[in-house]
């Protein structure tokens, strides 16, 4: 009986982990992406946000992203927008899910190495509901934390079937496991680190020195007839394919963040300071655990330094509970691994190796406080055991502590809404947080909110006069302001203090092209690309600017250029096409504006351009179904309408040829341009003309050649007249020399801009 009820007890174990999991954090799927790494990551990397191609498959493989290599990462990224777009709710929702499968992972990892069912779900549900793993779940960047746990649980699963039953294909089953892990993320480099505490405990493989092959280490019920305890060198020893591998990727990942930058707002910190740092860190870290308040995505890098009494406090704190914690290690073993396991596992990130302006990071707790959670759970049950009510107060007061984390992490899930609502939130929790009022007033500017945008960006340089990127986004207000002489002023001096900054040449270049200094705007875009090969803002202006300047093609070149940074473009496949026209090669005008379209189908000036190229090269049928597509995206199109009208009222083809329609487009024409337009009243002559209508033809062709006759236009008269002379005989007209007029309606329409 009570096997059965241990068999059943454990499925509604795990179904409760995942039903919490899922209520603590179910908001986070009406949560906005937000403006910090995710349009670096997702919704502005057209190589992720095209889905998953073959192509973008060996771009994830072949290129670091964040100074990073973590290709598994990327593809997760394009899967989610191959199935979901870029709908953020479904990309929260795989963030979640994957969160709810390292909880339950968790749950089965610790029970079968310990045997203990509810320290193992209190753990689990405690890593489930803490506030610090919001960031790693709201924020749709993070995914490589959370991935990189999937695959660091599986490993660990992997491992304990390998030290139950020790064989080749069990061992290469964890090398695959770890190597997933590693492309997920490079910061479980420790995990080999970890495999060898959980040797020590649960597992208890230990054989110490002096001790019987059959004596090891007490062991928990589930192990105790599993794992074979080992001498300490082989234990190292079989860690060493593990440690080769994550050796290979440290160095790699050294290499990238050293040659992509990453690394060198580290060298703006000495020695001294990041060892202070990140002494106070791993004391800070384990406060937040414990009361998770005042969380933010950002917390500043101290740059005045810290008082020297906090670095000292830390390092007598953790020497001194390493020291004792160390001692009593043959004694209560989980004490041990929990806190070399927190030790060991932030070291990645600690900061004595800076990457970045942080001094820590609430994200860089998803794994390392599992140690430490381990540490409390069988702590409280060991001095507890004797215990009278043991059982009752442990139920109560573990129930209280997962009620106040899961409020706690709803409530945090809401700075988490958009990008205002972020940086908001770290602005009112931490001081002199630059970055953030740097941010903030980026975010502010895309809302139009320019005073307040200029009031944070001020604060921003106040606290730090040398931010290059504040005096790029203050340069931007400017520009969107229309005051380019300081726009200008702010991009060089984002330029004076980081030379090497694309984007703030970019921007220079806007400003000195909105200021018609059109070739200095190209020289200023043409830097940003020496330094930034595939940017393709920079090589999409560049190729616009040289259109209007009648370079086609080098105009082609760049486009070419911008399409090969970005290969879902449709602007760019059009303004191509466009080039090409103006070549006069209709041929790859076609290819072009169809390519647009297939990536945009409601792109509707492609639709009409397309259309309007078919018609001249004869191709009317076609011709004719993408003037009525275009007329679906936009009834009220003026050109769409005069053209169409055009087309069907004067062809000679009888299943082309539509009266009816010519009449209804041409009088919507006029409707819309208050019988104020000499094309669209000739259009609409024309269409009555074709329906028999021949008095009102007169009547409207009466009234379109006044109207031209007092604009001065005597040779569009002249056209108009001859075509009254046809209304007036009852004649419709019917000649097929449209195509002059469409192509005028291009041009006048604003369509196709000559030179």
């Amino acid at each position: 009986m009570a096997q059965t009820a241990k068999k059943i007890q454990i499925p509604l174990i795990y179904l409760a982990l995942a039903l919490t999991t899922f209520v603590a954090f179910e908001p986070v799927r009406y949560n906005d992406f937000v403006g910090y790494d995710d349009p670096f990551y997702v919704t502005n990397n057209p190589h992720v946000n095209s889905g998953i191609t073959f192509d973008s498959a060996v771009w994830a493989f072949t290129n670091t992203l964040g100074a990073n290599w973590h290709p598994l990462t990327s593809l997760s990224h394009m899967l989610d927008c191959e199935f979901f777009g870029l709908n953020p709710s479904y990309h929260h929702l795989m963030n979640l899910l994957f969160h709810i499968a390292n909880v339950l992972l968790l749950f089965g990892i610790l029970k079968r190495m310990t045997g203990e069912v509810w320290l193992s779900a209190f753990v689990a549900a405690v890593f489930a509901l803490h506030p610090l793993n919001v960031e790693s779940i709201a924020w749709v960047a993070e995914r490589k934390s959370v991935l990189s746990t999937f695959f660091w649980m599986l490993t660990i699963a992997a491992y304990i079937r390998y030290a139950e039953h020790p064989a080749i294909k069990r061992y290469l089953l964890v090398v695959l496991a770890l190597s997933l892990a590693l492309m997920a993320k490079p910061m479980v480099v420790t995990l080999p680190f970890v495999l060898l505490l959980l040797d020590y405990w649960p597992l208890g493989r230990f054989q110490w020195p002096h001790q019987n092959k059959t004596e090891a280490l007490p062991k928990s019920e589930s192990a105790k007839h599993s794992c074979q305890s080992s001498p300490l060198w082989r234990l190292i020893a079989e860690k060493i394919p593990l440690c080769i591998l994550v050796a290979a990727l440290s160095i790699i990942t050294y290499i990238v963040q050293q040659s992509k930058g990453a690394m060198k707002m580290g060298e703006n910190y000495p020695l001294n300071l990041r060892i202070s740092n990140a002494l106070v860190s791993y004391l800070i870290y384990i406060g937040k655990l414990i009361y998770p308040t005042r969380l933010a995505v950002l917390y500043p890098y101290p740059t005045d330094g810290l008082p020297t009494w906090q670095p000292l406090f830390s390092l007598l704190v953790l020497a001194g509970a390493s020291a004792g914690i160390i001692y009593i290690a043959r004694r209560w073993p989980y004490l041990t691994v929990g806190w070399l396991w927190y030790l060991g596992t932030l070291v990645p990130v600690i900061g004595l190796v800076q990457v970045g302006n942080q001094a820590r990071a609430d994200r860089y707790m998803y794994l390392p406080m599992l140690g430490l959670l381990i540490m409390f759970a069988w702590g409280i049950a060991t001095l507890t055991t004797e215990r009278r009510y043991r059982k009752i107060g442990l139920e109560i007061s573990a129930s209280i502590v997962l009620i106040a984390l899961l409020i706690c992490t709803r409530k945090q899930i809401k700075y988490w809404q958009n990008s205002s609502a972020l940086y908001q939130r770290a602005l009112k929790v931490t001081e002199n947080n630059y970055i953030m009022h740097s941010n903030y007033g980026a975010s502010l500017t895309e809302d139009g909110r320019y005073d307040e945008a200029l009031k944070h960006l001020n604060r921003a340089l106040q606290i730090r006069p040398r931010y290059y990127y504040a005096h790029h986004n203050l340069g931007r207000v400017f520009l969107k302001q229309e005051k380019f002489d300081e726009a200008i002023e702010c991009f060089n001096k984002a330029l004076h203090l980081k030379p090497d900054y694309h984007k703030a040449y970019f921007g220079l270049g806007v400003a000195l092209l909105k200021q018609s200094k059109t070739d200095q705007a190209i020289d200023s875009w043409k830097r940003a690309i020496r330094l930034k090969p595939d940017y393709a803002d920079a090589n999409y202006n560049i190729a616009a600017a040289m259109t209007e300047q009648g370079k086609y093609d080098e105009a082609l070149k760049y486009f070419a250029n911008a399409l090969l940074a970005q290969p879902n473009w449709p602007e760019a496949y059009y303004e191509m096409g466009r080039v090409y026209y103006l070549q006069d090669n209709r041929d790859l005008a076609i290819k072009h504006c169809s390519e647009a379209l297939r990536i945009k189908p409601d792109y509707i000036i492609a639709r009409v351009t397309l259309a309007h190229t078919l018609f001249e090269i004869g191709n009317i049928q076609p011709a004719i179904e993408h003037y009525y597509k275009a007329l679906q995206l936009d009834p009220n199109n003026v050109y769409v309408l005069k053209n169409l009208a055009w087309i069907v009222a004067t062809s000679e083809d009888p299943k082309l040829h539509n009266p009816g329609d010519a009449v209804k487009f041409a009088e919507r024409a006029c409707e819309l341009t208050d019988y104020k337009q000499i094309e669209a009243l000739d259009t609409l002559a024309v269409a009555y003309s074709a329906a028999g209508r021949f008095h009102e033809a007169v009547l409207t062709a009466e009234k379109a050649i006044e109207l031209a006759l007092s604009a001065g236009e005597k040779s569009l008269a002249d056209e108009i007249q001859k075509r009254l002379q046809l209304y007036n005989l009852g004649q419709p007209y019917r000649q097929l020399q449209s195509k002059q007029r469409i192509h005028q309606n291009l041009i006048n329409d604003g369509i196709i801009i000559t030179e």
